[in-house]
């Protein structure tokens, strides 16, 4: 038995401000949307899993634009006459008017980056049709275009700095180039691991990186932010790029990584936290065998690490992470149906952390979860 609140309290809080965001905008009261997210920035303000107050704010302000585009384009490609430049063009009219507002051109830009996604996927280059990788390339262009007159090392900016760092999606620049970037987004706003897991998902041989150079940049970044995560830094770098590749898993310092889990849990001990790192190493990486040995042993290790993350930490369970765990936390997953989707979270859920209390329950104990962490009872 455990709790299963929906909506959880990350939720609420991302919502919360989503909307927000969503309500200004429809209102066109964008003035009050830019100082909203002004106001957000300067006081570094987060959810209690660390996701940024701003980024969620913007995020709403363009999600009716971004999300008509997506939906036009549900099968692949659009239907005939879908009306796919109408909001973007209304955006770019009140950036206009807005006098390129720094704050409000990162909003359009990441809209156009958000489009150029919808256009194409996440399949392998060779995959994409031509005409949705000529969107794709049009639309980054011209976010590219709106923010090359603003500067991060002049705005101190991380909103301007996260909006850069997505530039890199297109794939023009070198690793270097875009190890750079996300060190600057990193030391502005070190709290935020989002950036850190993008960083080491670009800097994956499947992106735009080598082993490498993404070993380098998980322990430079872990050197940089010791006094806020400890060694949970080299975890978030190597978070996504573990995922489905056997040399990644092979070569990983294991050692450093689950002392990382250890550190980040120790630092953000919610219960989103728990619920996203014991999923992971549960699901998205406990559940890829792929026969390779080397990195399959790793993964066990990873694994393994579930079962103390439950016993010592877990009170609630948040399906909904379980269910993004066990495809492998795809942004640009298409959902057919949420309460579907969060139900199949749950089976699994259930089905992994019996397994890991099988012992207690084959001697004839339940399972409780209560406010301190699971207890068996007998039944």
């Amino acid at each position: 038995m455990i709790a299963c609140p929906n909506p959880t309290a990350e939720e609420t809080a991302r919502d919360t401000h989503q909307m927000r965001g969503q309500f200004l905008a429809r209102q066109d009261r964008w003035t009050e949307l830019v100082e909203d997210i002004r106001l957000a920035e300067d006081a570094r303000r987060a959810t209690p899993s660390a996701m940024p107050v701003a980024d969620l704010l913007s995020y709403g302000a363009r999600s009716d634009v971004v999300l008509a585009v997506e939906h036009a384009l549900f099968d692949g490609r659009p239907a005939r006459g879908a009306p796919m430049l109408r909001g973007i063009e209304a955006l770019e009219e009140v950036l206009a008017e807005a006098g390129n507002d720094m704050l409000l051109s990162t909003v359009v830009a990441h809209a156009h980056m958000d489009i150029a996604w919808a256009w194409r996927g996440t399949g392998w280059d060779s995959q994409v049709p031509r005409r949705n990788r000529d969107a794709f390339e049009a639309h980054f262009d011209r976010a590219r275009d709106i923010l090359a007159r603003f500067s991060v090392a002049e705005t101190q900016s991380p909103t301007l700095a996260a909006a850069k760092c997505a530039l890199h999606g297109v794939g023009y620049d070198q690793s270097d180039r875009l190890a750079a970037d996300y060190e600057a987004l990193i030391d502005l706003a070190p709290g935020n691991p989002g950036p850190m897991r993008a960083m080491g998902n670009f800097l994956s041989p499947r992106w735009f990186g080598s082993y490498q150079k993404l070993e380098l940049e998980a322990r430079r970044t872990a050197a940089r932010t010791q006094d806020v995560w400890g060694a949970g830094a080299y975890t978030w770098v190597m978070f996504d790029a573990l995922s489905g590749d056997d040399v990644a898993c092979a070569n990983l310092d294991l050692e450093f990584f689950v002392e990382g889990l250890h550190d980040i849990l120790a630092r953000t001990p919610n219960q989103h936290m728990v619920n996203l790192l014991a999923a992971y190493c549960a699901h998205t990486i406990g559940g890829n065998l792929t026969g390779c040995d080397t990195a399959d042993q790793t993964r066990a290790r990873i694994a393994a690490c579930a079962g103390g993350i439950v016993r010592n930490h877990m009170t609630e369970l948040h399906p909904m992470i379980w269910a993004h765990a066990a495809v492998g936390f795809d942004n640009n997953l298409t959902v057919k149906s949420a309460r579907g989707f969060a139900l199949a979270g749950q089976k699994e859920a259930l089905r992994i952390i019996a397994d890991l209390f099988k012992r207690e329950i084959a001697s004839g104990h339940r399972i409780i979860f209560t406010a301190d962490g699971p207890v068996a009872e007998p039944s």
